[in-house]
């Protein structure tokens, strides 16, 4: 049997306001994360580790930076026509912006028919996970339906927060796809959980081309995958789930395995830094077999100078990135991206410093993040005073302060 042809498309063209000011100056998927990633990049690994290396990223807002970075990090020989390329709104179309996710793809067609697959993988931008998408390729391929969805299962009190999937009798066919559902069933295996939707699918690439033209003669459709396309298909039966629990990424453990975090607000995208830096972390960036890539600077080795009382350079249950330079001061449960710079007497915890970013001497960072290139000059506090802090940055409902890129502190 031959190996059935695939191209991906990662859509990458939401604005991500609910990650302001993070997204002020760049495009969710390029937002940086884990000290020296970007959002983009998990997707884009999943896909390089399964061998599918035909990928397209459809961008629109603010996408200079993403571009930037897709297109400087993710080359690929082009020996056997492989490649990574941003694909920017084009207006093929006429003169009009995308107007949704299932827009995009419509207005992107010719990258489909130029590219002949079978089959067509398409991924969200923005979630941290691992995935081997081979093998919910196979199940699709198998099934001979029309789209596959992947889904994460979560617990039934959670349903009013996802895209709800409701499995047919047989567990795999759908039988309704629902928005945040206040009266959603749980699974027949497990009565107290649901399918939630991932935002990964898996096409028959006939099937994608029909109905994004239908639905682009519908007035009343939103022109959304998640919300239009995707019960489309379920009304028509061409739609199975996808169990994310089944699907086996070398080298995960049981502490990481399944791990999928949507970073779509201020207070994820903490929550998710903090998985990362506990001694067995809930979500394992280490593990060798399935590595996230992306493009590394020039930098130096991490640096920790002075051991004086007082003036002492230590990080503790921290990740420091290349290039960082803690001068007498420490970190503890924080995040140091690459060429951060702690003075004297800085002390920061339970943080997120982005690239660039210098704590002065005898500043305090408490329950921060701080984006790229932002001066904390000496002796302030942030985390400290919470009414303070409010009149100065945006401060999110759990309390995390969230400083702006290249903004300017006062005391």
């Amino acid at each position: 049997m031959a190996t059935p042809q695939v191209l991906s498309m990662v859509l990458a063209g939401g604005e991500g306001k609910r990650l302001l000011p993070l997204t002020a100056d760049r495009a969710k998927p390029a937002v940086p994360f884990g000290g020296m990633y970007r959002l983009i990049d998990f997707v884009l690994s999943n896909l390089a580790n399964a061998g599918y290396l035909k990928i397209v990223v459809l961008t629109q807002y603010k996408s200079h930076s993403l571009d930037r970075h897709v297109s400087r990090t993710w080359r690929m020989s082009t020996l056997l026509g492989n490649y990574v390329t941003p694909v920017p709104a084009q207006q093929r179309l006429g003169p009009r912006w995308f107007s949704g996710s299932a827009d995009a793809i419509l207005q992107n067609l010719n990258l489909i028919e130029d590219d002949c697959p079978d089959h067509v993988v398409v991924f969200g931008a923005d979630h941290i996970y691992r995935m081997d998408p081979r093998q919910m390729v196979d199940q699709h391929v198998a099934s001979g339906a029309g789209v596959t969805i992947a889904a994460i299962r979560q617990p039934l009190s959670l349903a009013d927060q996802f895209g709800v999937i409701e499995a047919g009798a047989d567990g795999v066919s759908v039988s309704a796809f629902r928005e945040k559902p206040k009266d959603a069933t749980g699974l027949a295996d497990a009565p107290d959980q649901i399918y939630a939707s991932m935002g990964n699918y898996v096409f028959d690439t006939r099937v994608l081309i029909d109905i994004v033209k239908q639905d682009a003669l519908d007035t009343s459709s939103r022109h959304d995958v998640g919300g239009d396309i995707i019960p489309k298909l379920v009304q028509a039966g061409q739609a199975q789930v996808y169990d994310f629990a089944d699907n086996e990424v070398p080298g995960s453990t049981e502490r990481d395995r399944g791990y999928w975090r949507d970073v779509g607000t201020l207070d994820a995208f903490y929550e998710a830094h903090m998985d990362l830096i506990s001694v067995h972390p809930i979500f394992n960036l280490y593990n060798r077999k399935w590595p996230i890539y992306t493009g590394h600077e020039p930098l130096p080795p991490a640096k920790f100078v002075f051991n004086e009382e007082g003036r002492r350079g230590y990080a503790t249950n921290s990740m420091v990135s290349a290039g960082a330079i803690l001068s007498g001061g420490t970190a503890d449960r924080s995040i140091l991206s690459p060429d951060v710079h702690l003075e004297s007497g800085a002390s920061v915890s339970d943080s997120v410093l982005m690239d660039g970013v210098r704590v002065g001497r005898g500043a305090v960072v408490r329950h921060a993040i701080i984006d790229k290139n932002v001066v904390v000059p000496d002796g302030v506090q942030i985390g400290v005073d919470l009414d303070h802090d409010r009149e100065r940055f945006t401060v999110t409902p759990s309390g995390v302060r969230v400083i702006e890129k290249n903004q300017v502190i006062t005391g």
